[in-house]
């Protein structure tokens, strides 16, 4: 039988054979799993993106009076 795959758990490194009795994989055990989870929740990782803004999320412009329509 051949040997089974092994890939690093993404927290800690440790190796992790890749198979169905290894119950938390890619992690080693549920801690690393809670951890990661835990970074993900709290925003510790953020993809990349390419979004422009809202137009209605831009500040007002400084230079126009917006009070004169206002009774």
């Amino acid at each position: 039988m051949a040997k089974p795959r092994t890939v690093a758990c993404p927290h800690c490194g440790a190796a992790v054979p890749w198979t169905p009795e290894s119950r938390w994989r890619p992690f080693c055990s549920e801690r690393c799993k809670m951890i990661d989870f835990g970074a993900w929740a709290s925003e510790g990782y953020r993809m990349p993106t390419t979004e422009t803004p809202d137009p209605g999320d831009e500040p007002a412009d400084p230079f126009v009076d917006d009070t004169r329509d206002r009774p």
